[in-house]
Order: structure tokens, then C-alpha cells, then sequence
């Protein structure tokens, strides 16, 4: 199954969950920014949650269909729709041949990802599909997509029965009427708090925080911040209040993660994505729960965010609980194929 690509989008880029173990020889992780969102997009298309998909950011492509294709879209709403149709989200959809995706505003988040059943059939850079664009990594060359790219859809066993189950969606009078049929299930994605504002942004103290001073300290967790035009999926860089550093000595570079929150001379911080570097100089004030790393994710510049301190085993409970419900939302789907 063949997709081609008419617009390109501001940034769409094929992902998956990531480079790993590759940071050692100064290889960023990268992968999806929404790794929860693309885990879904994929199950809902019959993949594995590591299959590699199209992640979709602010301004989305048009893409055409040119093979009857099994597709799932989640994470933001950016006002997808086939041939002017709103494109249901959170559930498999049959695309008809011939049918051209696009995309509008974003109306929740900022980061849409599209998988398709079988995954994209690109060859793996280091063990991932994903595309680290600063290095020419994986991905379509090593690049975001641009106009006339032609994405393939691999084949697998796993997926192909999915799209069994699925093939009596393209008998439903919607196929041929609107080009795209879906069932009536979708799996239950709590969206709200993508429409929080200020955005909960949980974490856990770094190595360096308590060298701040407990007015500084109490500054980052009690005013808002505003992620920064200059932010990209290396880094958001926040504006807002500058932080103090005081006094802490020499500090030495370190290994960073997604989710480092770093505090740079100009005492505007910076929390570390998907494309981080592997080691930073920066004193670190705190790491982001994981659980809060897709909600950081779908903050778009201009978006007001704040810092909420928890502890360490507090972030180890929202973790497995977000985990749990990843696989509640697996087996409602496996159930939801085989009606």
C-alpha cells in the first residue's frame, strides 16, 4: 500500500518510539514526542506499539491514498478530514483509494500521529525508524517529509489480521459514499487535560535543586512559564520568571533524559524532548514525570505551563497506573476488532 504525499505540513516526520541504546556513542534516543498517542494510533491499526508512523505537528499534511488503507490517527486534534470529511479519531478507519487527507487548526494539543496498518516500510538507522533530522537519521532519507514522497505501508502478520477484522468496514455504504468508513467504538482517551491551561506539569527535584535558593525554588513552582517560539523537538525553551542559580561550583556534563528540566545562565529554563542531546552541563532542577511527558508533548508555543514538585514514588505510581491503562485500552481494542 502506497500513500502519497501532495503538502508536506510544517513537520511530519515518520516515527517510532525511539533510538535506544545508542546514547553512549552520542546518538540521540528521538522517536515520537507523544509516545502514549502513537502507542494507541498503533494498536488501533493492528501494530506493534513500536511500528513506525507519521507524527503530525501543528500545520498538517495532505496526503493521498492510492491503495484501500487501514489507518488509526490520536494525540491532538488538529481537524483532520478526507476529502473535507472530519476524520473520526481514536478508531481503525478503511480509506478508500483515490481519497486525499488533510488537515486544519489545531483545536487540541498540537501533535497529531497517523499510523498505518503494517506500519511505514522504511529502513531502520540503528535500530529505529524514527528520524533525527540534525543527523540525517532514519526516517525518508533522513529528513521530514516533502511533496512527492510516496509512503509504503509494510506487511505483517499481526497487522493483516487486524485489517481482516476490519474489511467489513469497506461493505458499510459510508465506504463508497465517503470515501472512509470506521466503527462505531473508539477506545476511551482522556483528553481534557490537553485543554488545561495553565498546563500540570508534574516532576521530580533534579540533582541540583536544592542549590537554589528556597525563594527560587518556590518561584519555579508557583508562577507560570510559556513555552517559547524558539522551542523544537530537541528542547522547550520557557519564558517567564528568571531563575537564580546561586552558587554551585563547577559543574560537570551529564547524561540527560526526555524531560530534564536544565537551568542555562540566562535563567530561562529549558526542558530536554525528543530529540535531546545525550549529556548536558546545565545544572538539572528536576526530571518531568513520564506520565506528564505526552501532555508537555502537545504544548505548542505560546502555551502557559506549570511546575508541580512530587516525589519519586509518587511518579513510579502515576507511571504503572498509565501503563495499566495502556493495556486496558489494548485489550478494549482487540475486543472491539473481533465483534
Amino acid at each position: 500500500m502506497t500513500i502519497e504525499v501532495i503538502r508536506p505540513g510544517l513537520l511530519t516526520s515518520v516515527q517510532d518510539l525511539g533510538r535506544f541504546g545508542m546514547q553512549h556513542f552520542g546518538v540521540p534516543v528521538s522517536g515520537a514526542m507523544d509516545g502514549y498517542a502513537l502507542r494507541v494510533a498503533n494498536r488501533l491499526a493492528g501494530n506493534e506499539y513500536n511500528a513506525a508512523a507519521l507524527e503530525v505537528t501543528l500545520a498538517g499534511p495532505v496526503l493521498e491514498f492510492l491503495d484501500d488503507t487501514l489507518v488509526a490517527l490520536t494525540g491532538g486534534d488538529l481537524e483532520a478530514a478526507i476529502d473535507g470529511k472530519p476524520l473520526p479519531m481514536h478508531r481503525p478507519v478503511w480509506v478508500a483509494r483515490g481519497r486525499r487527507l488533510s488537515f486544519g487548526r489545531c483545536i487540541t494539543g498540537c501533535r497529531a500521529y497517523l499510523a498505518f496498518g503494517g506500519g511505514i516500510d522504511v529502513a531502520p538507522v540503528l535500530g529505529s525508524r524514527s528520524t533525527y533530522v540534525r543527523a540525517a537519521l532514519g526516517g525518508l532519507n533522513g529528513r521530514a517529509l516533502v511533496a512527492g514522497d510516496r509512503i509504503i505501508v509494510a506487511g505483517n502478520t499481526q497487522a493483516g489480521s487486524a485489517r481482516a477484522s476490519c474489511s467489513k468496514l469497506r461493505d458499510l455504504p459510508a465506504f463508497s459514499r465517503d470515501g472512509f468508513a470506521a466503527p462505531r467504538w473508539s477506545v476511551q482517551v482522556r483528553t481534557e487535560r490537553l485543554l488545561l491551561r495553565p498546563q500540570r506539569i508534574r516532576f521530580v527535584a533534579g540533582r541540583h535543586w536544592e542549590y537554589l535558593k528556597a525563594g527560587v525554588r518556590a518561584a519555579f513552582t508557583s508562577e507560570n512559564f510559556q513555552v517559547s517560539a524558539s522551542s523544537d523537538r530537541m528542547g522547550y525553551r520557557l519564558e517567564g520568571v528568571r531563575l537564580e542559580s546561586g552558587e554551585r561550583g563547577e559543574i560537570h556534563s551529564e547524561a540527560v533524559a526526555f524531560g530534564t528540566v536544565q537551568l542555562p545562565p540566562d535563567g530561562n529554563p529549558i526542558v530536554l524532548m525528543a530529540d535531546r542531546q545525550t549529556i548536558g552541563g546545565y545544572p538539572r532542577l528536576g526530571e518531568v514525570a513520564s506520565v506528564d511527558l505526552p501532555l508537555l508533548a502537545q504544548l505548542k508555543p505560546g502555551d502557559a505551563l506549570r511546575f508541580e514538585l512530587i516525589d519519586l514514588a509518587d511518579a513510579q505510581e502515576l507511571a504503572h497506573a498509565q501503563a495499566v491503562a495502556l493495556e486496558q485500552i489494548a485489550a478494549s481494542i482487540e475486543a472491539g476488532m473481533s465483534e
